[in-house]
């Protein structure tokens, strides 16, 4: 063969082929044959004897060349004689010769020069180098070793990823440019020069913002770029020992550390430097919007999103307090068990501490809406209410606390311990992220002594009714200190969100759950979502304060900065820097909250426009002649109705008070004057013993009774009145009956008369009662009239007793089959035998003596009839007044002729009519009284009772609860919802277009 395919390195036959191969070429290539070692091809390349010595080279398709060789001459066509061959070798001494002399001028030469060019290629890039001896604190030393094989599997689990990293790196460019024009607008509106242009007021900043971004990119480039270099590693590397193996695990161990805590301290320095810009972008925004307070910019200030968002939130609450399920709008609703400290997280997004606390009792009894948002002062104000609490002053807080306590306990109704009834409150200050919150009474496991029996199911029934909004996100608190097996509220969220797409999960106490503890790894366990049975969209830990309630809300936070900084629990990688701190909370709270709402506000209101329709095509069906007027609405009509009544009673005339009054005052007086009174007096046997007798009972009534019987005759005179002209008026508008009813009672009930009024009107009595001149003849017939009705009246009612003792006559038993029973035949055996002594002795006494008793049984005895003596005594009693009345009416008419007599003192003659001068007497009184109590009535009471009205229509007004229970039916409700309804739509358009026009 003419040529041979050598293989560089150990594949060389011989030394003398070596020796012209240089040992660095790693590839194949064919040799020419006359490029071999003469040596070599004369003991290993020699032609066979019986070869053809005239066959010519073979000559390869690719050659390759190099600058040590050049290529093959072709050699001249041997002659046909047999001594070609030798005549080729004779000179092989010379060639060698020759080409060693010039290989070795040519490595000799490319030695020099390429040395000589590689050092000033040195020097000239290391000239182009700038000077990094300043900049050695930007990268710590430890990373300088990086180079060094460590385990960077291990230390990529410990550190948080370039995207984790990168959200823990706000807009910084959008920080400096607000805070740049803010304090450019401040600048020239103060002195009257232009804005400083942004690239001024943003170099400090920009200058320490790029620091800090250099610091974390470095560290972020070193890990990466270790982590690129580790599967470069040299695999065939000899196995380490043990002894190795354990000191390069210390050392990737606490190397780890290291890193661990340059990462937090870098990040440390960052958040202070945030923290300083965002104090002073308060500032300026805070000085700016004083500035609008005061009209310097002549604008009116549009109110904010949240504000707006928050009426919405505000009229749902209103218009169903059990949380109607159509209301599906956002809201961060914070539930978690009792005592877990989910009120203190509140307050530290808040900035304030705002609520009541105890120590383990129930603080929180109803839920708490609480709006939060960004303002020049940090105050606090009740939506229901103008009062504004400075939260920097601490009288202030104190009041805001007891104002919130005294709502919670009014709300609780009688004989339960929790309130469904929302208290809704309002926060503003500077810095604070905008949302709307919920706080929800703690969820407790067991009912203790002073507490409802349903407490448990009421609370548990209250946390489904705000979870179980799908737009809502729930902050569920849990007790860091505390054994996670105890936990309730974990199992609550996670049936109501078993996917954890809208739940945030806070460990509070983390302080004391490291220090008591004996594996912190179930804090990592349980902020990595592996302990709870609950999925959550983050896990966050934070610390509330060292438990005492007079700790300020900069000194927890200090103290929260200050425990995470030196946590093991950081420095180990168990916790991740963006998942500590109340600050990092309420920004993820912030963030989730705002883009819930963007995600579902448009389809709540298309929801309601939806149910307005519906509302709007039920009245046209139902009412289409009727006004859609709400509950308020319609108690002011009724309002206005029951006013134009009371001012209708006022116009009642005098004579009409007059009469009824009069009429009234007989008719409760008559029984005492007649058994009281006349008939007492009429027993005596002489004149003067009757007036010395009416005149001492007379003073006796008057002392006593009749002024007060007067003055309860007038008040029920006037209630009949007033309901009678209220009935009169119900059939208007059936839908106010009730309310004018509860009216008219609850304004008699709190109607009191005038107590001086009884004191004049017994005075008035009593001088009238005196006098006992009768003047004209009218007057006396007057008298006499009076004297018979009543004395008639009384007869009758004293013969119907009679005949209802003794039972029907014979005409009723024959004519309509009444039969009398045995107690009404002994009372008619009894009577007859009464009557026969009346007939004997006409002017019998009023009583019965003892033997009389006697003589009347044994006689009833004698005709087989058994009879009580008491029943003896009750049966005379009707019979002799029977018999007395049946005398003074024909007494009456004798008296008709005996004015004369009377005018002249009843000289010269037998007849005697002084109880006719009696019944004139209180005849004059009554009407003396009934005129009395009319210009009352007119002049006092009917106004005081008007006022009464118009004060009870007052707090009805101010009674939802109450105008609910009174005013009710279909037509009521529909009208209520589709005022709701359309206030509830427009407020959500509006809302819904500010929040486009800030995108």
């Amino acid at each position: 063969m003419s040529s041979v395919m050598l293989r560089v390195g150990n594949a060389v036959a011989c030394v003398a082929c070596r020796t012209l191969v240089p040992g660095r070429v790693g590839v194949r290539f064919p040799l020419p044959l006359q490029k071999l070692h003469p040596l070599s091809r004369a003991i290993h390349h020699r032609h066979p004897s019986n070869a053809n010595p005239c066959t010519p080279a073979h000559r390869s398709a690719a050659r390759h060349y190099t600058s040590l060789s050049r290529p093959p001459v072709r050699s001249a066509r041997p002659s046909s004689g047999g001594h070609g061959y030798q005549q080729r070798r004779s000179f092989w001494v010379a060639q060698l010769a020759t080409r060693l002399l010039r290989l070795r001028y040519l490595v000799l030469g490319s030695a020099l020069g390429g040395g000589y060019t590689a050092k000033k290629t040195y020097e000239e890039w290391k000239d182009m180098l700038p000077d990094l001896s300043e900049y050695k604190w930007i990268v710590p030393d430890f990373i300088r070793k990086m180079n060094e094989s460590i385990n960077l599997e291990k230390l990529s689990r410990v550190l948080p990823d370039a995207d984790e990293l990168s959200k823990l790196l706000p807009d910084l460019a959008k920080l400096g440019e607000n805070f740049s024009f803010l304090k450019g607008l401040l600048s020239k509106e103060s002195s009257g020069e232009p804005a400083l242009t942004p690239a001024e007021n943003q170099a400090p900043e920009n200058t320490d913002k790029k620091a800090a971004l250099d610091e974390l990119a470095l560290v972020q480039q070193q890990i990466t770029q270790q982590e690129e270099e580790a599967p470069k590693a040299p695999v065939d590397s000899p196995a380490p020992s043990p002894a190795q193996h354990k000191r390069k695990g210390a050392a990737e161990k606490e190397k780890a550390e290291q890193l661990q805590e340059e990462l937090l301290r870098t990040q440390m320095k960052y958040q202070r430097m945030l923290e300083r810009l965002e104090k002073e972008n308060k500032e300026l925004r805070k000085e700016v919007l004083q500035k609008d307070d005061k009209g310097i910019h002549q604008r009116k200030v549009k109110k904010s999103l949240i504000d707006m968002y928050s009426e919405v939130l505000d009229i749902l609450s209103d218009y169903d307090s059990n949380y109607n399920t159509q209301d599906q709008l956002p809201r961060v609703v914070v539930v978690g068990d009792q005592s877990s400290g989910k009120t203190s997280v509140l307050e530290m997004i808040a900035q304030a501490r705002i609520f009541p606390r105890g120590s383990g009792e129930m603080m929180t009894r109803s839920p708490v809406m609480v709006t939060l948002s960004e303002g020049p002062h940090h105050v606090a104000m009740f939506k229901d209410s103008t009062r504004e609490f400075d939260l920097a002053k601490d009288d202030d807080l104190a009041a805001l606390r007891g104002e919130i306590e005294i709502r919670m306990r009014k709300s609780v109704r009688e004989g339960q311990t929790v309130s469904p009834e929302t208290i809704s409150l309002s926060v503003k200050g500077p810095g604070i992220q905008r949302m709307v919150l919920v706080d929800l009474p703690g969820v407790i496991s067991t009912v203790t002594a002073g507490m409802a029996a349903d407490t448990k199911e009421t609370i548990f029934s209250m946390s489904r009714a705000y979870m179980q909004n799908p737009n809502a996100i729930i902050l569920c608190i849990q007790d860091g200190s505390v054994d996670a097996e105890r936990s309730i509220v974990t199992d609550l969220v996670s049936q109501m969100d078993p996917q954890g797409k809208r739940t945030i999960f806070v460990l509070t106490k983390v302080d004391l759950a490291e220090k008591n503890l004996a594996s912190p790894s179930r804090i990592q366990q349980i902020v990595e979502g592996k302990l709870f049975p609950m999925k959550a969209l983050g896990y966050f830990a934070v610390v509330t304060g060292k438990g005492s309630s007079s700790e300020s809300i900069d000194a927890i936070k200090d103290y929260e900065e200050d425990f995470f900084e030196n946590s093991a629990l950081l420095k180990k990688g168990m916790l991740k820097p963006h998942q500590v701190t109340t600050k990092n909370l309420s920004l993820a709270v912030s963030d989730c909250f705002w883009k819930m709402i963007s995600e579902s506000v448009e389809q709540q209101a298309d929801t309601f426009k939806a149910f307005r329709f519906n509302l709007e095509t039920e009245w046209k069906n139902n009412y289409p002649r009727l006004r859609e007027l709400d509950r308020n609405e319609l108690f002011e009509k009724a309002k206005n109705e029951i006013l134009d009544e009371v001012i209708t009673l006022s116009q009642v005339t005098p004579k009409h008070w007059q009469t009824i009054l009069q009429k009234k005052l007989w008719e409760r007086m008559h029984s005492h004057v007649l058994e009281n009174i006349y008939l007492p007096a009429a027993q005596t046997l002489d004149s003067g013993t009757f007036n010395t007798t009416v005149d001492i009972k007379l003073k006796q009534w008057t002392d006593k009774q009749l002024p007060h019987k007067a003055l309860e005759v007038a008040w029920e005179a006037l209630q009949e009145e007033f309901t009678r002209y209220v009935s009169e008026c119900r059939g208007k508008d059936d839908i106010f009956d009730r309310l004018k009813e509860a009216v008219k009672e609850e304004s008699i009930k709190r109607h009191k008369w005038n107590e001086q009024a009884e004191d004049s009107l017994r005075v008035i009595q009593h001088n009238a009662l005196e006098d006992r001149s009768i003047a004209d003849k009218p007057q006396w017939d007057g008298a006499i009239h009076f004297m018979e009705e009543t004395l008639q009246a009384r007869l009758r009612d004293t013969e119907a007793v009679i005949e209802d003792m003794v039972g029907p006559g014979w005409s009723q038993r024959w004519l309509y089959w009444k039969s009398r029973s045995p107690e009404q035949h002994i009372r008619n055996e009894t009577k007859k035998e009464l009557e026969r002594m009346l007939k004997l002795n006409e002017d019998h006494a009023a009583y019965l003596a003892n033997d009389e008793i006697t003589t009347v049984r044994k006689n009833l005895e004698a005709r087989r009839v058994e009879v009580d003596p008491n029943l003896i005594k009750d049966t005379w009693h009707q019979l002799f007044r029977q018999h007395f009345l049946q005398r003074a009416i024909s007494h009456c008419n004798l008296c008709r002729r005996g004015f004369h007599y009377y005018q002249r003192d009843y000289q010269d003659s037998e007849l005697s009519c002084h109880d006719v001068v009696l019944f004139w007497r209180i005849q004059r009184t009554l009407g003396i009284t009934a005129n009395t109590l009319r210009q009352q009535l007119t002049n006092t009471e009917v106004r005081r009772l008007e006022k009464n009205v118009k004060e009870v229509l007052e707090d009805f007004a101010e009674d939802s609860e109450k105008k609910g229970q009174l005013i009710t039916g279909r037509r009521v409700q529909l009208a209520e919802d589709l005022k709701k309804v359309r206030e509830i739509q427009e407020k959500l358009d509006a809302f819904i277009e500010a929040l486009h026009k800030d995108k």
